[in-house]
């Protein structure tokens, strides 16, 4: 019936999550308010470690994209649950490190770290650097040395698929500001300088084909090229790379029609592809990494908010308001990305009104989405938005000087403010 089996609807006709009334959250927290159910969450990152041990027999390691929804409860839960973590900023770094998230199982990715951002890395002791350019193998070589450590880095590199998604979210084709590119010789040479660098090990490859892909095909290439890399690499140096990190991107369901592929399917057929072209290839099988990131959060969260005015255009359209938008979900002015909308007080309902849903930005772009079917709505109802658990708090702005909604983690019956409401106080907290 819905997006995510976090959800359901209850004998008052309410929408839940985690078996909590999202009205009553609306009312106890206020709106606009980012709800995220724990047990989602734990069974996702259960769901991902059990695959790795099945299909890899453990010689791997699920880390989780925190760039997905970072705070430090979430870092907490995939501590507890025994999952690694990829961070892609300082700030993502710091977080973990509040929480004594184990660094030696941290990859700090990024495809313009800082020179403060790489001694952070130093200093804390990451567990792998994935470096994206040689600029930053040599800036990381110096600072290594001037440390008296070694780096153990990844090469980011393109393996020149299309994932047949937004432009904006694909990452594995040549014409990418990530990494290092295959058919140009710009990877093999990064390689060959890497292990002729001081201070520098080579320990892997590391590729991320894009985000929000719903076939596996484009996967189980990215594997293979990244394979055969792995053999080319052996036969022109003898170097052997001992770790293969190929990233995330697994699709959610955003809609109803969506029909994502059950993730164990992902990683079983991938698996097949490693295996079989290690054996061709003459390479032992590398420690695999998996970065899923939207997978784990996305389906576990919600977005409540309150609804203002209804403007019925005649002819034209209608346009509800809500009491949040573009600076708590960005997502549809950046990607057109497509949501279910639910009014929570009347989940029982049928949906039979077809709405514009616009945010309180002053911007007409500032939209959550267009020709959207939901339930008789009037001002004062709840509207959820589902599967918002990943790239919305992540990506909230303070756009109109508007503060950013709290985040409630739901478990059973308890449910507790993870990231506080902002304030007023907030807002001009560092203006001078």
């Amino acid at each position: 019936m819905f997006v995510s089996d976090a959800l359901n609807v209850n004998q008052l006709g309410h929408l839940t999550i985690g078996g909590r009334d999202t009205v009553e959250l609306a009312r106890t927290f206020g709106t606009p308010l980012y709800v995220m159910d724990e047990q989602e969450i734990r069974r996702s990152c259960r769901s991902y470690r059990k695959s790795m041990e099945e299909f890899y027999h453990g010689h791997g390691l699920v880390a989780y994209a925190s760039k997905a929804m970072c705070c430090k409860a979430i870092c907490q839960i995939v501590k507890e649950e025994g999952l690694g973590l990829d961070v892609v900023s300082g700030g993502e770094l710091y977080t973990a490190r509040q929480v004594d998230f184990p660094m030696e199982k941290i990859f700090f990715h990024g495809n313009n770290k800082t020179p403060e951002e790489l001694m952070m890395a130093l200093e804390y002791e990451v567990g792998h650097i994935v470096v994206d350019n040689l600029p930053e193998l040599e800036l990381l070589s110096q600072l290594a040395a001037s440390q008296k450590k070694t780096a153990h880095i990844l090469f980011r590199i393109k393996p020149g698929i299309d994932a047949h998604t937004h432009n904006f979210v694909r990452t594995g084709q040549i014409d990418s500001k990530f990494g290092f590119a295959l058919e140009t010789g710009e990877a093999m040479a990064a390689v060959k300088a890497a292990i002729a660098a001081e201070n520098i090990q080579l320990d892997g490859l590391h590729c991320h084909i894009g985000s929000q892909i719903f076939g596996k095909e484009p996967f189980e290439l990215a594997a293979k090229v990244m394979v055969n890399f792995i053999g080319d690499i052996k036969d022109a140096t003898g170097y052997e790379i001992k770790m293969l990190n190929l990233g995330g991107g697994y699709g959610i369901k955003y809609l109803p029609e969506h029909d994502p592929i059950e993730y164990d399917q992902y990683m079983l057929s991938v698996s097949e592809v490693v295996k079989s072209e290690c054996q061709a290839r003459g390479v032992q099988l590398p420690f695999i990494v998996m970065e899923p990131g939207r997978s784990i959060v996305g389906p576990a969260g919600i977005t409540l908010y309150t609804v203002g005015a209804v403007k019925e255009i005649p002819g034209i359209r209608t346009y509800i308001s809500i009491d949040g938008g573009m600076g708590d979900n960005p997502r549809y002015a950046l990607y057109q990305s497509e949501y279910e909308a639910i009014v929570a007080n009347k989940a029982g309902e049928p949906k039979s009104m077809r709405v514009t849903v616009a945010g309180k930005c002053c911007e007409s772009g500032d939209l959550i989405g267009e020709g959207m079917m939901i339930q008789q709505v009037q001002a004062g109802d709840i509207l959820a938005v589902l599967a918002t658990g990943a790239y919305n708090y992540s990506m909230s702005s303070n756009y109109n000087r508007i503060p950013k909604p709290a985040v409630v983690l739901v478990n059973g019956e308890d449910a507790r403010v993870i990231v506080k409401r902002e304030t007023m106080e907030d807002i001009v907290r560092n203006d001078l």
